[in-house]
């Protein structure tokens, strides 16, 4: 393979994989990915109940939610049954009676009852 033939494919990769650099990706989905970022970067800012908790330390701490949602899985083994307690401005997912994850509602609306959605 001459040296020609050998830069050109090295300059065809590199041209390929800056394409699909992170950067690149976000400037083609760069609304989506701004959205995502900054509600990254709120959750870091409050306080929101932590993974592990109990049920009853989370109303210990928090007060109790606005509303108890349906609870959602179940149907195996493998899918437990999930709580979700949604509060002014996150929900609490839980998995029996401890923390799984918090997140804060999004200007969307689309984490939360849909009944709520607006």
């Amino acid at each position: 393979m001459s040296k020609h033939v050998l830069a050109a494919a090295v300059a065809a990769l590199a041209v390929g994989a800056l394409a699909l650099s992170p950067v690149a990706m976000a400037r083609q989905n760069h609304h989506g990915d701004t959205l995502l970022m900054h509600r990254v970067q709120a959750e870091r800012g409050m306080h929101l109940p932590a993974r592990g908790m109990t049920k009853a330390a989370v109303i210990k701490q928090y007060g109790q939610p606005l509303r108890k949602l349906a609870p959602r899985g179940g149907d195996t083994p493998r899918h437990p049954v999930i709580y979700r307690w949604e509060y002014s401005k996150y929900i609490v997912y839980f998995e029996h009676d401890h923390v799984i994850h918090s997140v804060l509602n999004t200007p969307a609306g689309n984490n939360r009852h849909p009944k709520t959605a607006g």
